[in-house]
């Protein structure tokens, strides 16, 4: 600003120097101008360009389903916890001897913990400067640590606490910008004290009920998100599936059950039921172990054999079947009363499943399933083709993903004003905390809020 200011003086005392002429007067504002331009353009292009804002341009990219539902600009900076960065955290992910592998921890149902902090890492969306984050990610493996003995219920809730204990932005916000991964039925009760420190953290889990053995669920609308449980790979990858949809006139059974009963009426129903009418309904023995054991590819083959996957709840309310049924193109029978289902701002769930109460589950609802016609079936299953992509975890380059989704769900999750019962701040801004010690000077290890 300087130099143009210095400028604009000597064209209005023209008089003060002579040897400036009305060319020179001409081809120093042409200058001015193009530079002002020219900065103008780079300034917009790299705007353009941020790691942490994306505008989608129209319906047409694969992405109206964004718009519909949550609107057009995509903008967010999320930090990464490094795993070396706070004493502990290396033990959530790990096991207290380091002995837990990435690759044990990506299969199952609590894969969705490292598949998030995998695209987490990767995503446009990431910063590496807390100061400017809306969020921050607490990277833990603990459902697939905690099951592969490495760490023990009372050594998870140690560590947690000494974890956040060292986070600085924890304290400012009272965890409110923090966000944790819980993927089992167990949800957030993995860490036993989550009601004391993580009652204002966002949660993301695949359960938005847990009340069947415990006085309250850890899941709370105002702040947490449903997310996709994880269907396998195999099943997930374009042209690499291991088994494909077989035509409805093709499959063998109107509908079918493959589970295992864990002592639940509504499974116990479901398995007596396909016992009075097995040409109807299929529900196998399933052996999870020894020299029976149902594989990967043999549970899909028998998925895609009927026209109807049914899903009842089993230890908690949400149920894989549910999400993988879309892959084998079965219509799915919800018939877990209290789920909870994702991404409900841009997914309309009847028209693409069915929810049936469990305290009808008997004759009557094979009856009302054999009376659907073929082409209403075929109309949700393609409705569910559609929609399916919400259920795979892809980068977000990808336009349709569970990823993106949740990275959509997060920002209406983004508070300008972040309260904390220990946090407090003066006139000019600045953020204290009881002793008036301003924020850019707390010093780690310090008391919770």
């Amino acid at each position: 600003m300087g130099s143009i200011y210095n400028k604009n003086r000597v064209f209005g005392s023209g008089h003060s120097n002579p040897s400036c002429t009305r060319t020179h007067q001409i081809g120093a504002l042409g200058l001015i101008f193009t530079t002002f331009f020219t900065t103008r353009l780079v300034d917009q292009l790299s705007r353009s360009t941020s790691s942490s804002s994306f505008e989608y341009k129209s319906q047409n990219d694969g992405v109206a389903w964004a718009e519909r539902g949550y609107g057009r600009q995509l903008s967010l900076k999320i930090y990464v916890y490094d795993e070396n960065e706070i004493e502990g955290l290396k033990q959530l992910m790990y096991g207290r001897d380091g002995k837990i592998s990435v690759d044990m921890c990506i299969k199952g149902q609590w894969a969705t913990q490292v598949k998030i902090h995998k695209l987490l890492l990767q995503s446009r969306f990431r910063t590496r400067k807390k100061e400017e984050a809306d969020l921050f990610f607490v990277p833990t493996y603990v459902k697939c640590v905690r099951m592969s003995g490495g760490l023990t219920d009372k050594e998870i809730n140690q560590t947690y606490v000494k974890v956040l204990s060292q986070m600085p932005y924890f304290r400012l916000s009272g965890g409110r910008n923090h966000i944790f991964v819980f993927p089992s039925g167990a949800g957030a009760h993995l860490f036993k004290s989550w009601a004391t420190y993580l009652n204002r953290s966002i949660i993301l889990t695949p359960e938005g009920d847990r009340t069947d053995k415990r006085d309250t669920s850890a899941f709370n609308t105002w702040k947490d998100l449903i997310i996709p449980g994880n269907v396998d790979d195999g099943m997930t990858t374009r042209g690499t599936r291991f088994v494909e949809p077989l035509p409805l006139s093709e499959r063998k059974h109107l509908a079918n059950f493959l589970g295992r009963a864990q002592g639940k009426i509504g499974r116990l129903q479901l398995i007596d039921l396909s016992k009075q009418f097995p040409d109807k309904l299929e529900s196998p023995e399933l052996k999870f172990s020894g020299p029976d054991k149902l594989g990967r590819k043999d549970y899909f083959q028998h998925l895609r054999n009927a026209k109807f996957c049914l899903a009842p709840r089993g230890e908690s309310s949400w149920t894989l079947r549910f999400y993988e049924s879309f892959f084998v193109e079965c219509v799915p029978v919800i018939l877990s009363d209290q789920v909870e289902l994702p991404f409900q701002n841009v997914v309309d769930y009847t028209q693409i499943s069915i929810k049936w109460p469990s305290t009808r589950i008997g004759r009557e609802l094979l009856e009302y399933l054999e009376s659907i016609p073929d082409k209403e079936i075929e109309g949700m299953i393609a409705r569910g083709r559609e929609v399916r992509c919400l259920w795979v975890y892809s980068p977000d380059s990808e336009p349709c993903s569970a990823f993106s989704g949740i990275l959509w769900e997060l920002q209406r999750k983004v508070r300008q004003f972040h309260q904390s019962t220990e946090t407090f701040w003066l006139h000019n801004g600045s953020v204290v905390d009881r002793n008036l010690m301003e924020f850019n000077k707390w010093k780690p290890p310090m008391p919770l809020p």
